[in-house]
């Protein structure tokens, strides 16, 4: 074995670029030395370390191999095969690059040869390949083990999330019929703040000054918005506005919130076992946090009955509550939570769940991606019942489209409609300077 690696090395050193074959030389080294650690050393105490430190040892390690074997090679090409080593045993394989670089905001497996990565809102083809289904696959359970999740045919979908908070969702054969499929919603170390948003022209100066308002006032607050719109990212942001006397509990099904803040205490759902026990559903959670005295409960998504205990929350003095709902209008937000509420399996009309609804809920944003790829919050409207006890939505603010260019890019700019919310009195009381003046619509287009 030794004899063979260097004359490869020997020969391969003459070559600047790395060719083919010595592309596939340093893959046969890397799979020689993660076998040798395998073999070699001693797995629980190196898994015992913490990553920094376990990325030390075997870095030491490898190198200790090479010299034992008299392999030399070229140093580029020692970095490479260590980086290649440490990527396979304490991190995630070719995912480790996409992982690093913070321009990327999604990560799609089509496959072990087509990876697609998302940038500023766009798809692209991205170079890394794994080496086949085995390699995905091996790095999927890398991904889940921790969190105490499993993936195989008897269950071959799977939610789970990176140590940096970044959600991921898989699923194998049977259900996929193109090998293992990943996708990865990769979150910021540093969360978005509000000026971020302002920046990236997700909302406008108005629209901000209202939002923050609404938090410190404890207005009960639905993002509505469909896939990849940037719920989970304006949540973090408001989150940001709620008084740090305040208590806050967070309930997701994959935990994904990072609030910049102190008392906070989040809780996540739990899957059946493999005996089909343990569940442990949002409902549950949403019942319990009730319990655990806080001022403000944030459940990531609703998707189920759990809507109508996060109501009862909001109905029931826990003012200030967010939560978030796929749809793609403000309209279709509220059928959508009245329809969760029947799968609450309560016996109520739909004038009742309506009044119910119109009781809890003052705030709607909707948030979308358009299809240049940009976020913005299109409206910001109230929720109020008319003199017919019916609910009525009201937008104070929108985003008006007004052309599209030749590149794709969508112009066009945000304005208040007009409409003075009814909550304005509210906002002042608790002490925000929110003047009438702030939803008088503009006159002219300001072309984002």
């Amino acid at each position: 074995m030794a004899s063979l690696f260097n004359r490869r090395t020997n020969q391969t050193a003459k070559t600047k670029p790395m060719s083919h074959d010595q592309n596939q030389y340093i893959e046969g080294l890397v799979e020689h030395y993660k076998n040798r650690l395998l073999r070699d050393t001693n797995l629980e105490a190196l898994t015992n370390l913490n990553q920094g430190e376990m990325r030390l040892k075997i870095e030491q390690l490898v190198s200790q191999f090479m010299s034992e074997e008299k392999v030399i090679i070229q140093r580029q090409d020692k970095n490479l095969l260590i980086s290649r080593i440490l990527d396979e045993s304490v991190g995630f394989g070719p995912l480790e690059p996409l992982i690093a670089d913070e321009s990327i905001t999604e990560i799609l497996i089509n496959g072990h040869d087509e990876i697609y990565i998302e940038r500023f809102g766009k798809l692209e083809l991205s170079n890394i390949t794994f080496r086949d289904d085995d390699h995905v696959r091996h790095v999927v359970d890398r991904i889940v083990a921790p969190i105490g999740r499993r993936i195989d045919e008897s269950s071959p979908m799977v939610d789970a999330r990176l140590p940096d908070g970044s959600r991921v969702n898989a699923v194998i054969p049977p259900v996929s019929l193109d090998g293992t499929l990943v996708s990865i919603r990769k979150f910021r170390k540093d969360p978005f703040q509000m000026d971020d948003m302002l920046q990236f022209h997700t909302l406008d100066e108005k629209m901000a000054t209202f939002l923050q308002a609404v938090t410190k006032s404890k207005l009960n607050t639905l993002i509505s918005g469909g896939t990849g719109s940037g719920k989970t990212t304006l949540l973090n942001v408001l989150s940001a506005d709620i008084p740090h006397g305040e208590r806050v509990i967070t309930i997701e099904d994959s935990a994904e919130l990072k609030l910049d803040r102190p008392n906070v205490i989040g809780m996540e759902s739990r899957l059946e076992n493999v005996e089909g026990q343990g569940e442990i559903t949002i409902r549950q959670l949403v019942r319990n946090a009730l319990r655990m005295r806080p001022d403000r409960i944030i459940v990531g998504e609703v998707r189920s009955g759990e809507a109508f205990d996060m109501l009862q929350a909001m109905n029931t003095g826990h003012e200030g509550s967010i939560t978030t709902v796929h749809a793609n209008s403000t309209d279709d937000a509220l059928r959508r939570i009245e329809a969760m509420v029947v799968m609450a399996g309560l016996e109520l009309s739909p004038r009742t769940i309506r009044e119910y609804i119109v009781g809890a809920l003052d705030i709607i944003i909707q948030v979308t991606r358009l299809t240049d790829g940009t976020r913005r919050i299109v409206a910001i409207s109230e929720v109020i019942q008319n003199e017919n006890g019916e609910h009525q939505i009201k937008d104070i603010f929108i985003f008006k489209r007004t052309n599209m260019t030749e590149k794709g890019d969508i112009e066009g700019y945000y304005t208040p409609t007009g409409y003075v919310p009814k909550c304005l009195d509210r906002l002042n009381i608790f002490g925000n300077d929110t003047p009438e003046s702030l939803f008088y619509p503009i006159e002219e287009e300001v072309h984002l």
